[in-house]
């Protein structure tokens, strides 16, 4: 693979990354077969691994520790934290409290004494900036993590994230990790333009649009639809749905496999560094290892571009982040009595 750099780090990584979040009971349960798989995607040259304490409530983490415990120094390990972890409210968030406790944590299932990037997996909209970043800063300045980084943070916080960094003598963001995929185009009008402006990174997921551009999901096929194991509303949008049944053909002309043509998609913009594979089997990885080579050209990204103009997002991901601004409705709606004009 040609390696690319993580941002401004001077890190390395593969332009595939592999995802551990299908990697204990919620996806492939059998630690040994997963390790089989971590260890077919290094062979094949992949050197970046993204977990979270998450994943199965740690056991995603365990197993990656399990299969980097003789090839620890061969890989830029990530993992991240946010999430509620237990019933306990303060286990989450990103205040300096829970992530100084979190990543002792992840270091333990890890069997490491560092990670290389440690990213705040959802934004935290209860706790001050300036709080996780001194956080992170001390954690860096530890040797505890090497960078750090965030996930799914809107353009304008991250340029709020770098001024209060400057302004506090703090370290920087480093790397983005935003939903990315044909059909959600999003972050081409913000996000990605600044991670580059700012030299950071940006780890994309999802770049198979929660399954839909694996080409298992079609139009008018529902029994196909509901056997999501999941219970996906993205996998039912029909407009998501229309966009596929374009795609598809433009595939076959292409003659590649419709999953080839979404990777090799996201990895054609210049401010996308890597692409993050979710694979549960060896199946779904060797598929799409296959089209690692794969590159598309100029009159192929036009026709995907009139089929989902740039900058685009077709429905959205049930997973994908809402700020409490779209998320809740007595921030969008003024109490009923304040509405009629003066």
């Amino acid at each position: 693979m040609r390696y690319r750099s993580l941002g401004r780090t001077g890190i390395k990584v593969s332009p595939y990354a592999l995802g551990a979040m299908m990697f204990g009971a919620i996806g492939n349960p059998d630690h040994d077969e997963s390790i089989r798989i971590i260890h077919r995607a290094l062979d094949a040259g992949i050197n970046l691994i993204d977990t979270a304490d998450m994943y199965s409530r740690g056991e995603s983490e365990e197993i990656v520790g399990k299969a980097l415990r003789d090839r620890r120094s061969d890989v830029v390990l990530a993992t991240k934290a946010r999430m509620s972890m237990s019933d306990d409210p303060n286990h989450q968030g990103a205040s300096r409290r829970w992530l100084v406790r979190a990543l002792e944590d992840s270091l333990r299932r890890l069997g490491t004494d560092y990670v290389d990037l440690y990213q705040i997996h959802r934004p935290d909209p209860d706790t001050d900036i300036e709080e996780t970043l001194s956080a992170l800063t001390d954690l860096q300045r530890a040797g505890k993590i090497r960078a750090f980084g965030t996930s799914s943070l809107p353009a304008s916080e991250i340029v709020r994230a770098h001024w209060v960094a400057e302004r506090r003598g703090l370290a920087r963001l480093r790397s983005e990790q935003p939903v990315y995929s044909i059909l959600n185009r999003g972050i081409e009008r913000e996000v990605l333009p600044v991670a580059q402006e700012f030299g950071m990174g940006t780890l994309v997921w999802s770049p198979l649009a929660g399954g839909l551009l694996t080409g298992r999901y079609r139009k008018g096929q529902e029994a196909a639809t509901h056997r999501s194991r999941y219970g996906f509303q993205h996998l039912k949008d029909d407009r998501r749905l229309d966009a596929v049944e374009q795609l598809i053909p433009l595939a076959e002309e292409a003659g590649m496999p419709l999953t080839h043509l979404a990777m090799a998609f996201v990895l054609a913009h210049p401010g996308v560094t890597s692409a993050l594979t979710g694979p549960r089997t060896m199946a779904h990885l060797d598929d799409l290892l296959a089209g690692v080579e794969v590159a598309l050209d100029d009159d192929l990204l036009d026709h995907i571009d009139k089929i989902v103009p740039p900058g685009t997002d077709i429905g959205a991901l049930d997973m994908a982040y809402q700020p409490p601004a779209i998320e809740r409705t007595d921030l969008r709606r003024r109490p009923l009595g304040d509405r009629a004009a003066a």
